[in-house]
């Protein structure tokens, strides 16, 4: 894949204007939902009478026969489609059941934004609530919120309809297109739009849209759906609504309810937590006493996105996944000596990091997620004195992985089992079987290998081509002068702000060493980064000092492997034709992976973790589709083979 390929992340402003206290863009001269300024709420009227009623939601949820129900949308704007969406499913679909609501926005609204005008709507407050607290920095891609323990998805796609949908293939239950007026915004709805969406929909497919305009009618009809008029809200006369009727290629997907996660780190403990939300009963195990004794059990880790001067798929995951963490922590409510988001600072110390950092502050990426800022403004944030220019990502921190792994598993579909000696796994025509050191073994419907370098002692996945790197942080008792520190400082390693007189350094990066003794001279590495940062910091190498080693796990490439494996064995043994179709390669149905994700792991593995979710239950994924080949882990076998062509198809295959 080129670089081209993958999102440039910042997002056009939206020019918004308010009038009679409620939002008009005057890009498009046109009302975000309808208004009367003597009825605030006549914005829900409408939404409720045009897509909630015309598309028989009500109805069909009170009698849902599936687990899930899917919609797409087209524009999101203030989001009270969504809102109103949300309300009615919590009221009437069944309790188990999950709504995913797909959305797309190319000029996505700032949180103060979205603030006021959620402000008008009192009687959707409940639900406004739990969407802000998770709403934020939005750059270009694709933005994945959970709701309500699991039993709403909202899948926010900042970008361009027109190439938000093809990479969609998840089957749509219900459309809402609801961009401006095709008068006032034609690039929305075109031709290939409407191919699209048959190409989504199934016989109870419904859609409705407040407009009546001629070439909507046309372009739905030519794609094979029913169109009915009806009366329109308001000062509309007319609205449009109907049914999919044409041929559907959609397939039906294998349904799981049962899950085995191995390894309870911070990607076994999200694996976990993903699978449980979507209604899998899940057994965690772990081979220590504990959950999070190993790379996870560190104190304090960062939370922060490592940028690149230009997009890559490195640097989308990174803000992708930085991202959806946050929503995930938000939603878990950690108390406040587990998680602390002081900010952090990512400073210009030597030439090659300034130089990285000057390209990252002409990218045009939102304040929200990031800042450049001079010393003076860096040293006011940190509290300290600096000497270096930086970038300020206000939303980062640290948090203690330990809580946020615990937080995870406290889920009533998930079982952890410790002190779990695996020896090997095995499978029967339905089930995948975990042979462990006790007599009785576990069985379950599929398996996700997520303990790190360890995957290499499994049959399954020992081709991976995954390397053991060890790293030891130091934790270091405060001076007068570092105790001042407010934010996360990282350079070519890191400092935390101080807890209970104690800070976080760290950490060491030894890629030829797997020993796990604690080091003085790797303390001692971690405090001299320090040294040229800020004169507060000096006094810490007289500090007393403590160590902790772990391992990570990386790929070749630095980025995860995620998603279902291919049989090694028999692709090596027997490669197939560069025209073969991807369904017909070894898989190893039902086995998937979550595992390589280096030092990054706190930020990227819960996001690999819901794409891991997704692709199991046939869930939109929460990343565009370009991301997913780069992380699918058989990419590497594939090109060893000569066969790169079907990295691509062997993901597609996962999906459709």
């Amino acid at each position: 894949m080129s670089d081209q390929a993958y999102p440039s992340y910042p997002t056009p402003p939206n020019t918004l204007d308010w009038r009679d206290g409620q939002p008009y863009s005057t890009r498009f001269d046109d009302v975000y939902f309808s208004t009367n300024p003597d009825n605030p709420q006549q914005g829900i009227a409408e939404t409720e009478y045009v897509f909630l009623q015309h598309n028989d939601l009500a109805q069909r949820w009170q009698h849902l026969d599936s687990l899930t129900f899917t919609i797409a949308e087209t524009g999101f704007g203030t989001g009270l489609n969504f809102l109103c969406a949300c309300r009615l499913w919590l009221k009437t679909a069944p309790a188990h059941a999950r709504l995913h609501f797909i959305s797309t926005e190319k000029y996505p609204l700032t949180l103060a934004q979205m603030q006021k005008a959620h402000a008008i709507w009192h009687d959707l407050a409940e639900v406004s609530q739990v969407l802000l607290t998770q709403y934020g920095a939005l750059a270009e891609g694709v933005h994945r919120f959970t709701l309500f323990s699991g039993r709403i998805l909202l899948t926010l796609h900042i970008g361009d309809v027109q190439t938000v949908l093809p990479q969609l293939q998840t089957p749509m239950d219900a459309w809402f297109l609801d961009g401006f007026a095709p008068a006032k915004n034609p690039e929305m709805w075109q031709e290939h739009i409407f191919a699209r969406m048959a190409h989504l929909s199934h016989a109870t497919t419904t859609f409705a849209t407040f407009t009546s305009a001629g070439l909507v009618r046309r372009g739905l009809l030519a794609h094979g759906f029913l169109v009915k008029k009806a009366e329109g809200f308001g000062r509309k006369r007319e609205m449009l609504y109907g049914q999919f009727a044409g041929q559907t290629s959609i397939k039906p997907m294998y349904t799981s309810s049962t899950a085995i996660v191995i390894g309870g780190g911070i990607a076994g403990c999200a694996t976990a937590y993903a699978l449980a939300i979507r209604g899998i009963k899940v057994t965690l195990l772990e081979r220590n006493a504990n959950i999070a004794q190993e790379a996870s059990g560190n104190p304090r880790g960062v939370l922060y996105p490592r940028l690149a001067g230009h997009n890559n798929a490195a640097d989308t995951l990174a803000i992708s996944s930085y991202l959806f963490t946050l929503r995930l922590l938000a939603q878990l409510r950690l108390n406040a000596d587990a998680l602390n988001q002081c900010g952090l600072l990512q400073l210009a110390c030597n030439a090659r990091e300034s130089t990285r950092i000057e390209a990252i502050a002409t990218r045009g990426l939102t304040e929200t997620l990031v800042r450049h800022v001079n010393a003076n403004e860096a040293s006011q944030l940190a509290g300290i004195p600096l000497s270096f220019s930086g970038l300020h990502f206000a939303g980062g921190g640290w948090v203690n992985p330990q809580t946020f792994c615990e937080a995870l598993v406290q889920h009533p579909n998930i079982t952890v089992q410790t002190n779990v000696q695996l020896t090997a796994l095995t499978q029967t025509p339905q089930l995948w079987h975990a042979r462990t050191q006790l007599e009785q073994g576990l069985s379950a419907d599929i398996l996700v290998i997520a303990n790190a370098n360890d995957a290499l002692k499994l049959t399954q996945s020992a081709h991976l081509p995954l390397t053991a790197v060890r790293g030891q942080m130091t934790t270091v008792r405060a001076t007068e002068e570092s105790a001042q520190l407010k934010t996360v400082l990282c350079t070519e390693g890191y400092i935390t702000p101080a807890l209970e007189n104690t800070h976080c350094l760290g950490a060491t990066f030894d890629k030829e060493d797997t020993a796990l003794d604690v080091r003085e001279e790797d303390n001692q590495t971690n405090i001299d980064m320090l040294k040229s940062i800020s004169p507060n910091l000096m006094d810490l190498a007289n500090q007393a000092r403590s160590g902790r080693a772990a391992l990570r796990c990386t790929t070749p490439d630095y980025l995860p492997v995620v998603g279902q494996l291919l049989n090694a064995e028999q692709l090596t043994q027997y490669p197939p034709k560069h025209k073969t179709d991807a369904n017909a390669l070894p898989w190893q149905h039902g086995l998937y992976v979550n595992i390589g994700h280096g030092s990054k792991g706190l930020t990227t593995a819960p996001l690999c973790a819901e794409l891991l979710a997704s692709m199991v239950v046939g869930d939109p994924l929460p990343v565009d589709t370009t991301l997913a080949f780069q992380l699918n882990p058989n990419r590497f076998l594939l090109k060893t083979l000569g066969l790169k062509r079907l990295v691509d198809l062997s993901m597609q295959s996962e999906q459709i």
